[in-house]
């Protein structure tokens, strides 16, 4: 692939390449030009259903056994340069800090993509410079993190237990009003996607969202 590099110890490099929120139509042009030519394929296994070429491309499924998918990049890496597809970007919250645990960062190349938290900040096109970036998606932040503060902005991952509503709940009891603003973003770059603006307040009475975005906003912050 063009652009690669060897370090010490590794024969090939490790294209980390961010594929977006879900739709292709989102995935930038580079990003699908590493998948569509590479030799190796690593990912999730509904990313390898969708863009993986059977009986062109070796490929691994990314699943809880990371240290075999270690295992597998390591030993392809002796031949061909190795493509790892991450949902959203690389840079946030992906497999990328195992890799750089495991390989030298300067066999690593990294290939943005657009972010679900990206994409809910742009869908209510509001900035996010200055937005406190938190996952709850399989842990919980600092409380320091999400407790209030005067035009405060919070982007939030979610996940099955961490939901539109046990996350509203718990900002309130950290000091939030009921009635801040708080957009609930389920299924981005998707035909069935929704965003639900509402309250802190009332999300409970609202069907619940997991695995989505959570956009809370302080009532000065708009």
């Amino acid at each position: 692939m063009e652009g690669s590099s060897k370090a010490e110890g590794i024969g090939h490099a490790i294209w980390v390449v961010g594929i977006g929120p879900g739709n292709p139509a989102y995935i930038v042009p580079a990003a699908a030009d590493s998948i569509r030519n590479a030799k190796v394929l690593v990912g999730g296994r509904r990313a390898l259903a969708q863009f993986a070429r059977a009986g062109t491309q070796r490929s691994m499924a990314i699943t809880r056994d990371i240290d075999g998918v270690l295992a597998f990049i390591r030993d392809a890496l002796h031949a061909d340069d190795v493509v790892v597809m991450v949902s959203g970007d690389p840079g946030y919250y992906s497999m990328l800090d195992a890799l750089r645990r495991t390989f030298p960062p300067a066999a690593i190349r990294v290939i943005p993509g657009i972010s679900s938290m990206q994409l809910a900040f742009s869908r209510i096109a509001l900035p996010w410079h200055g937005a406190h970036l938190l996952s709850f998606h399989g842990r919980v932040p600092e409380e320091e993190a999400y407790t209030y503060e005067k035009g405060l902005v919070l982007g939030m991952l979610t996940d099955e237990k961490h939901t539109s509503h046990t996350i509203p709940a718990l900002l309130m009891a950290h000091g939030w009003r009921k009635d801040a603003r708080l957009y609930i973003c389920a299924r981005l770059s998707y035909k069935d996607e929704q965003i639900t603006a509402t309250t802190l307040g009332e999300a409970a009475g609202l069907p619940e969202v997991g695995s989505g975005i959570l956009i809370a906003l302080d009532e000065e912050a708009e």
